[in-house]
């Protein structure tokens, strides 16, 4: 494998690295309404189960209210109880052509829970920017021992391995700083 292929899927797993946990982060509940907060919510569609998005639109007009629209008015009853059954600590109510999901005050107890989850997301985050580090500097160390590249372009490809660790984690760091200041204020 030559270098360039090397820094090319390292620098592409990093990415997926960080945007996973941005996902993963963003569907963490803060005080904040964010139509992401319904991302894990599947609906029974004529047999199948779907995402709640792709059965409805989802806004929040509000700070702390998220209003769903589903596409066809039959579905309100099953928006509502799905949206229930997905335990996330919310309860929806309807009008008969919309459900409102108030979203509650977080407690101090629940922040702290959450500032726990995001820095554990955060971290395994971390660790897997790392471990493609790893696998990139073993594919490097080899071209080496195979003389496949001289010693000054292994320490040179180590280092440019380096420096994208170092910016992505980096990457991960501001995210979960974003998420904890947003967790804290509501």
């Amino acid at each position: 494998m030559p270098l360039k292929e090397i820094f090319r899927d390292a620098e592409h797993r990093m990415e997926k690295s960080v945007e996973h946990i941005q996902h993963e982060l963003a569907r963490v509940r803060t005080g904040r309404a964010t139509p992401a907060l319904l991302d894990l919510v599947k609906i029974d569609y004529y047999g199948s189960m779907v995402p709640l998005n792709q059965v409805a639109s989802i806004s929040a007009p509000e700070p702390r209210m998220l209003v769903v629209q589903p596409w066809e008015k039959r579905l309100i009853g099953d928006i509502e109880k799905a949206i229930l059954q997905a335990d996330l600590g919310l309860n929806p109510s309807n009008d008969g052509n919309i459900v409102r999901v108030p979203i509650p005050q977080l407690s101090e107890e629940r922040r702290q829970d959450l500032l726990k989850l995001v820095k554990k997301y955060s971290e395994d985050g971390r660790v897997a920017v790392r471990n493609v580090r790893r696998d990139a500097n073993e594919h490097i160390k080899k071209l080496e021992k195979d003389h496949k590249i001289s010693e000054d372009e292994s320490r040179e490809a180590l280092e440019r391995v380096q420096k994208m660790t170092t910016k992505y984690i980096e990457n991960i760091d501001k995210i979960l700083a974003h998420k904890e200041k947003e967790i804290l204020t509501d």
